[in-house]
């Protein structure tokens, strides 16, 4: 993905739940916006300084606007709070290109979707693409807690898709969740998108364990991205020049390298595409992304989420 973010103007913004917030994105100069594929995400810049990946859930199709969707995390680093609370419409906000890392395979024969609360969202600009299409060959299973924190609900009980839908609502409770069994028993054709909590994923990945493997995609929103009430600061020493960074508790190696003007190659910023992928040459640490084999833990790191468990990681930068 290209480093050169461009501005783009919040064309309105909207809450869909109660903590769920659309923002809808324009060209500054009123141009068209460049197509881009279904799954497809963006990284903005938000007005704290942190730069965050979200997925465009518009029409891919559509030029005049793309739409991503927020939820605000307070427990989160603190991207999501100043995307919600500090940004109105009218602002600019910094933007890369389009990118996918969860790409629909449109030749597929069919398709199941499993989506996890915010997880909606590359799923649905993957709804309107099929939609579009003219294909209504797709089932959608949607987990939320409730019908109040299910985004987009009025859209997906529209009337030419309904039958395609499934909503879920386990009211907080896990003896309530979704039974995913019955869906992925017997394999087919259908290639299968999960995206939503580390949980969620889990699930549908021992459950579809004797599909064949091109047919499963996943998408993790936070690979354990979130703060913890028990991180600490931590030093990070940089071999090839002996530079040492503090990173505190509440903000990751990425964020803190880039703030000391050190250019690190990312895309996702949730440990889940490897772009971000360091050497380590000495020190513990404390592993959050989804990329890494058990025998390259010892010796690499993705900067973007995990941190260290010693009180010090010798990076190779």
């Amino acid at each position: 993905m290209s480093d050169t973010f461009q501005p783009l103007r919040v064309k309105r913004k909207q809450s869909l739940t109660s903590d769920i917030t659309l923002f809808e994105l324009q060209h500054p100069e009123g141009l068209p916006l460049p197509v881009f594929t279904p799954g497809a995400h963006i990284v903005v810049q938000t007005p704290a300084g942190s730069r965050r990946s979200y997925s465009l859930c518009s029409p891919p199709d559509d030029t005049r606007t793309w739409q991503i969707a927020v939820k605000r995390d307070a427990q989160g680093r603190g991207g999501s709070i100043s995307m919600v609370d500090d940004v109105q419409a009218g602002d600019l906000l910094m933007a890369s290109p389009w990118n996918n890392l969860f790409e629909l395979q449109t030749k597929a024969p069919a398709f199941i979707f499993i989506a996890g609360g915010i997880g909606i969202t590359p799923i649905l600009s993957m709804i309107h693409a099929l939609r579009r299409q003219g294909r209504h060959d797709f089932k959608l299973y949607y987990c939320t807690r409730d019908k109040d924190s299910t985004a987009f609900i009025d859209e997906l009980q529209g009337t030419d898709i309904q039958a395609n839908v499934t909503l879920h609502h386990d009211e907080g409770d896990l003896n309530q969740a979704l039974d995913l069994w019955p869906i992925f028993e017997r394999p087919d054709k259908a290639h299968v998108y999960c995206c939503g909590p580390q949980g969620l994923m889990d699930s549908v990945r021992d459950m579809t364990g004797h599909w064949p493997s091109e047919q499963i995609h996943f998408e993790s929103f936070g690979a354990s991205t979130a703060t913890s009430a028990n991180d600490q600061a931590f030093d990070v020493v940089l071999q090839q020049t002996g530079e040492r960074i503090t990173i505190p508790a509440h903000q990751s190696i990425l964020e803190v390298l880039r703030m000391c003007g050190h250019t690190i190659p990312s895309s996702c910023e949730s440990g889940c595409c490897g772009c971000c992928r360091t050497n380590l040459i000495a020190g513990e640490a404390d592993h959050r992304d989804m990329v890494l084999r058990p025998d390259e833990q010892a010796h690499q790191i993705m900067v973007c989420v995990s941190r260290a468990k010693s009180q010090e990681l010798i990076l190779d930068l």
